[in-house]
């Protein structure tokens, strides 16, 4: 199971963390992925950490401004938010990477990520 939360309404500049909680898997040995979906647009890619590594990959919109993170101590994943904008209004969703494939193959893809959790919703003002 995947849950997330930490989402909110903030402001154009804010700052905001999300977390998703795992459980009944073994957290620690599965690539990790955030995605989005802002109303009337597709579920799009924003970041991904590797289990073996701690490698990340982010997509170009979010990158240098929000920050993928890991705690396998306590199966927790974690996206920091920074210099938010009103576009990055979405759903965020995490999920679980097909464990049969390797953390850069498909990366962006959702048909990739094989297990979802419920969204936790951002909202950012002008």
């Amino acid at each position: 199971q995947l849950q997330a939360f930490g989402g909110g309404l903030v402001q154009a500049g804010d700052s905001l963390r999300l977390s998703c909680a795992a459980s009944g898997f073994t957290f620690s040995n599965n690539n990790m992925g955030w995605f989005r979906q802002a109303p009337g647009k597709e579920r799009e890619f924003v970041a991904a950490i590797s289990w073996r590594t701690n490698s990340t990959y982010y997509a170009d919109s979010v990158k240098e401004r929000f920050t993928i993170s890991r705690d396998n101590a306590k199966n927790t994943l974690y996206l920091q938010m920074n210099s938010l904008k009103p576009e990055d209004t979405a759903v965020y969703y995490c999920a679980r990477k097909d464990s049969a494939r390797g953390f850069y193959v498909n990366i962006r893809s959702r048909s990739d990520y094989t297990y979802w959790g419920q969204g936790t919703q951002v909202t950012v003002s002008s």
